[in-house]
């Protein structure tokens, strides 16, 4: 055995850029598959720590269900809104601990001159503003770097005070300024900042982070700016994870019994946890998943064909050899053991180049772009090898048998 591994490693040797340019399919197939898992990987790693930090007990409720890709039957868009009475009667459930409403509006800025948030001279553009209560802190696990988050007594008289996010107070301060208690101007009126939040590390965006460039402020002084919007979400925080069946079941049945569904309808109104969005987030990376893969497939079938072509040049070529050793007691089996390892290390050291330079594009990814975070998995890495010998044995099965089948006297006769 140990012979026949020399004598396919001394092959390859001799014929290194040919042998690289044979398996070059296997190694883009392996390094697709190393750096794609390494970065959901890490996606799925980070998304799972944030849920963490969130916590597990906590219970949305929306109009209009969380889905893939935005699309929504005309007939969604019907249902009556959440109201804040709606959210006042979930907070009186023994299971529920708090709950906190909230409202959106995307302020999208296309003018040059027009602005979100300014102080002095430097304007944020492209801000989310919310409306939130007290309670939002303590149920989305809200940290502030520095000041207060909103109050009661802020959230009852509707006071123009705002805490911003991380990336809006960096792009309207300069760096030895801290924001808290200066006035800024949001859409041509007065605020006063009271909080700064911290920075955020959602895994799914890239580059700058919109949830970082956010401006919450209480309900009412949110509806002096946008009085149209009257669309609330709720997040809902139960005293624990076990209690988040029963505490969904009474929502259900409160939320069924004040916006007056019969029994035999369907909820008007979307219930979701934690679970929903790793849910979704699966079926995306299963999307990918499958995208990679059929990537992989068809590198790995070209490199298996070059590999499958080169192995029957070799054969051709070394046809006198071949004749020489089943001259001198080579067996046909001796033969193919041979010719079938000399392509499966072809592949393996593909792999293993295929392995690196997978490694190598995840480096790269955690550095330039830490915002997406990358890590190579071990599983994958043991997958991604066998696959490409995998390869080497199933396309180098032919040339392999085309070897040990030849007649030795025909085989010392060839020129």
């Amino acid at each position: 055995m140990s012979e026949i591994l020399l004598l396919a490693f001394d092959s390859l040797r001799k014929n290194k850029l040919r042998s690289f340019l044979t398996v070059l399919g296997v190694v883009i197939g392996v390094a697709t598959v190393i750096g794609m898992s390494s970065i959901i990987s890490g996606l799925n790693s980070n998304i799972s720590s944030q849920i963490q930090d969130i916590g597990s007990n906590l219970i949305f409720v929306q109009r209009i269900a969380p889905t893939i890709g935005g699309r929504f039957a005309p007939e969604l868009f019907n249902r009556k809104k959440l109201t804040l009475e709606d959210a006042k009667a979930i907070g009186e459930l023994s299971l529920v601990k708090a709950v906190a409403p909230i409202l959106q509006y995307f302020a999208i800025n296309i003018n040059a001159k027009s602005f979100s948030v300014r102080y002095k001279d430097r304007t944020a553009k492209n801000t989310i503003f919310i409306g939130a209560t007290p309670d939002v802190a303590v149920v989305m696990n809200l940290h502030l770097t520095s000041g207060r988050w909103i109050n009661e007594a802020d959230h009852t008289h509707n006071v123009n005070v705002v805490v911003l996010g991380h990336d809006t107070a960096e792009t309207i301060f300069s760096v030895n300024v801290d924001p808290v208690d200066k006035e800024v101007e949001i859409e041509g009126q007065p605020f006063r900042v009271i909080g700064v939040l911290e920075k955020r590390k959602d895994a799914l965006q890239g580059g700058a982070n919109p949830n970082d460039n956010v401006a919450e402020m209480p309900i009412g002084t949110f509806w002096r700016l946008h009085p149209e919007q009257r669309d609330f979400a709720f997040a809902v925080k139960t005293f624990s994870q076990d209690d988040v069946p029963r505490a969904i079941n009474q929502i259900e049945a409160l939320l069924r019994i004040r916006r007056g569904v019969p029994p035999n309808k369907d909820n008007d109104f979307a219930i979701s946890t934690q679970d929903t969005f790793m849910d979704l987030w699966n079926q995306i990376s299963s999307g990918i998943f499958t995208v990679m893969l059929a990537i992989s497939s068809i590198a790995l079938v070209v490199g298996g064909v070059g590999v499958m072509n080169i192995m029957l040049v070799s054969v051709t070529e070394r046809t006198r050899e071949i004749g020489v050793r089943k001259a001198i007691g080579a067996t046909q089996r001796n033969i193919l053991t041979q010719f079938l390892f000399e392509a499966m290390m072809l592949t393996a050291v593909g792999g293993v180049l295929g392995i690196l330079a997978g490694g190598a594009i995840a480096v790269i990814i955690r550095t330039v772009a830490p915002f997406l975070p990358a890590s190579v998995s071990m599983f994958w890495v043991a997958v991604g090898f066998c696959t490409a010998v995998g390869t080497g044995l199933v396309f180098g099965l032919y040339p392999a048998y085309r070897a040990a089948i030849l007649s030795p006297i025909e085989a010392l006769r060839y020129e």
